[in-house]
């Protein structure tokens, strides 16, 4: 078909709308087409999005409309356009498809009047709470032009001997301004997402070259706030309902000008605009933990991030993983957020032809390097200009898909390629009837450069007719942050409690800590200690609790910073929360979760072993073994810390805590002077003496324990290390760098 017949208007801005109760139509299952009416009086189909369709009533005036709900309406346009017929974007450009009408008449004011409680209007009333809800989406923010010219990053490859550089991303040139849809697609390890991360600011060094802009400005970290990045893999805490999570974002990441109702109230707008009503009080799930659905966790990482109303939303292959019907829900959200006025940029990875024509612009990468730049409903035609066309009825998207992969199966091949495939087959013994991925890949990239590239890059170095205001804003070096010190670890101290709240009082561990208990009491009953024997038994009862109780926690701790690496490197790359704020409130919201089990646990062995009948032993010898844990805790958040590796980080624990257990004063009495200082920094033996000194007052001679005294040193070196470890645990943190390379 010949292409310039086809008339494909982009975006709604781009349309004159008018409405007469004669007209009909009607929509089939894959798209929705619109029956529009020309100047010269001729017809055009064009593509109209699935949600946020239009009933428009007999008696409207010209260019007035009412949006109705996204399940139970249809929108009847007439439009302005130039030529006669054209087809509607739900096929390729260079390929037609035909459609069929029915009659739809459009119903009467009454029946329109019962269908505005669903009404998606900008300040939407919900009924539930009783008041006007106003639309997130919609809210003003200042635009950010994107500009990025040249861009190329590569990485170095670190061998036995000697070193390589690889290059990733090879001389990208484009742009997005907002009110814009930027998509950018490539087959897997085409550059993709290593762009949109240079894009975001989240590469930087040596190996990065070229040029990145916004607003005609380089980047800068007062950008964080207005920049929105939804990464591939949903990081979220599985525990925490989908109200929880998004109340929290909003408490931490909204303005300080703003109460904490009117934060919470925000968290629930967004729950509305992004239809997760129905699941709101559900648990976001993991691996292990039953949850929401692929498409409700995807909308919540979105909800995450459009919350604070970013100028800039980035996102990872945001529909990867989930069907057609719920990838064009979420495609279609990132449609009504970039006709507000912003800016949204998305990797994709297959679209559906419906998902690609919701698309304004089109970057489609090979091997790292440009293939095509310009608008999505454009790109047909220009590779149709190069010679590559589909030879069957595809998908769009599975064209550009092949051509970027190489693959000219189906798809006619420029008569540059045929001649060097029969050049090639002239020299050789082997006959190819197809050229190779490799000559179509650079067949295109050249093509674009002598086509298309020199064009564009004139028009990036023109400079954007903005004020100088929006300039200054992009710049400040200023960035603020939506809750004080205090509050932010309040915030952050209540959310870790009720994530963690479910592994530290599960029936496992609990189970675990009483079965252990049980037995100990079973063989340590009613334990005596008038003889020597007994009480060298009943010292090794006070031992092993020494020992457990350190060695516990801090195979507990040294999962806490690994495991949370990938949750704490998103937080702080958008400047969420300080560091120091979150550390303080990690380690503070497991102690009270940690005391816990350890009181069950005494008061298990403790009665049923016969220890020392006081009152005042008893509670003395419970905070001896909580300030055990505290110690070891602090421990294992220092070895996790260092490493950040979970399996490296066991190794070392198990080797640390050996050590401090042989060295602990029960084992070995007399340890050699030059190896002696081991036993002071092992909390196992001054919890041991502390226990000892409890129990038995001095130390009986027959344990061969020395210099039992007051127990002040024991409790000052406990105190030193429950502070010391924990300095070093938040150094590291501080030394490690979040990013998202």
């Amino acid at each position: 078909m010949d292409s310039t017949a086809a008339v494909i208007p982009r975006t709604k801005s781009d349309q004159l709308e008018k409405v007469t109760p004669a007209q009909s139509i009607s929509r089939t299952a894959s798209a929705e087409t619109i029956l529009a009416i020309d100047g010269n009086g001729g017809t055009s189909l064009s593509r109209k999005s699935s949600f946020g369709k239009r009933i428009i009533s007999p008696g409207r005036k010209p260019g007035h409309h009412n949006r109705k709900s996204r399940s139970a309406q249809l929108k009847l346009d007439l439009e302005d356009v130039s030529s006669g017929a054209a087809l509607s974007r739900a096929s390729s450009a260079s390929l037609g498809f035909s459609f069929s009408f029915t009659g739809f008449t459009a119903p009467p004011e009454d029946i329109i009047a019962d269908l505005r409680i669903f009404s998606d209007d900008d300040n939407a009333k919900d009924l539930e709470a009783g008041h006007v809800r106003t639309k997130i989406i919609s809210e003003p923010t200042m635009p950010i032009y994107i500009k990025f010219t040249e861009v190329r990053y590569k990485v170095i490859i670190k061998g036995v001997t000697t070193s390589t550089e690889k290059d990733i991303i090879n001389g990208i040139t484009g742009s997005a301004s907002p009110g814009e849809l930027l998509a950018l697609m490539g087959p897997s390890g085409s550059g993709k997402t290593t762009l949109l991360n240079l894009i975001g600011g989240r590469i930087s060094g040596n190996l990065v070259e070229g040029s990145i802009t916004y607003n005609d400005e380089p980047y800068s970290k007062s950008l964080k706030s207005r920049i929105g990045f939804v990464t591939q893999d949903d990081v979220l805490f599985a525990h925490l309902t989908v109200r929880e999570t998004l109340t929290y974002a909003a408490l931490l990441r909204l303005p300080k000008t703003m109460s904490r109702q009117q934060k919470k109230d925000r968290a629930m707008d967004v729950i509305h605009e992004l239809g997760l009503e129905r699941c709101k009080d559900t648990m976001i799930g993991g691996s292990f933990v039953r949850g929401v659905s692929g498409g409700e966790r995807k909308r919540v990482s979105i909800g995450n991030e459009i919350i604070m109303n970013p100028s800039l939303l980035l996102l990872d292959e945001p529909t990867s993983g989930l069907d057609s019907t719920t990838a064009l829900r979420i495609v279609q959200v990132l449609h009504d957020i970039a006709e507000v006025g912003k800016t949204v940029i998305t990797t994709i990875h297959q679209p559906s032809s419906r998902l690609y024509h919701r698309f304004d612009k089109l970057i489609l990468l090979g091997k790292g390097s440009l293939i095509y730049f310009g608008k999505a409903s454009e790109a047909a035609v220009y590779f149709s200009s190069i010679g590559c066309s589909p030879l069957i009825a595809m998908n769009p998207a599975e064209f550009l898909l092949d051509l970027a992969n190489g693959n000219v199966n189906d798809i006619s091949v420029p008569s540059e390629l045929e001649d060097k495939v029969q050049i090639e087959n002239l020299g050789s013994d082997i006959r190819n009837d197809k050229p190779s991925p490799k000559d179509v890949h650079e067949y295109l990239v050249e093509a674009y450069e002598t086509r298309v590239a020199v064009k564009e890059k004139k028009k990036h170095l023109l400079p954007l007719s903005i004020s100088e205001d929006m300039k200054t804003t992009v710049t400040a070096p200023r960035r603020d942050w939506g809750a004080s010190w205090l509050q932010q670890y309040s915030i952050l101290f209540l959310r870790g409690l009720k994530e963690r709240r479910h592994d530290y009082l599960s029936w496992m561990r609990i189970t675990q800590v009483i079965a252990t208990a049980v037995i100990l009491g079973l063989l340590w009953w009613h334990s005596d200690s008038t003889t020597t024997k007994d009480l060298q038994d009943q010292a090794g009862l006070l031992f092993f609790i020494a020992v457990f109780w350190g060695f516990f926690p801090v195979f507990t701790a040294i999962f806490t910073f690994p495991q949370e690496r990938a949750m704490l490197n998103k937080e702080r790359s958008v400047d969420m929360y300080r560091l120091s704020a979150y550390f303080m409130a990690r380690t503070t919201s497991d102690l009270p979760l940690d005391l816990f089990l350890p009181i069950i646990f005494l008061l298990i062995v403790y009665f049923m072993a016969g220890l020392r009948q006081t009152i005042g032993a008893f509670f003395l010898t419970m905070l001896i073994v909580f300030l055990s844990i505290v110690a070891a805790q602090g421990l294992g958040l220092a070895i996790g810390a260092s490493l950040m590796d979970v399996k490296k980080a066991t190794t070392l624990a198990s080797v640390t805590v050996m050590t401090f257990m042989l060295a602990g004063g029960f084992f070995v009495k007399r340890v050699p002077a030059f190896i002696s200082w081991v036993r002071y920094m092992s909390f196992n033996y001054h919890t041991y003496r502390l226990l000892l000194k409890v129990q038995y007052g001095k130390a009986p001679p027959s344990l061969n324990i020395d210099h039992l005294d007051n127990g002040i040193k024991e409790v000052g070196a406990m105190i030193a290390m429950v502070f010391g470890y924990r300095l070093l645990a938040y150094i590291s943190l501080r030394r490690m760098k979040f990013c998202a390379a």
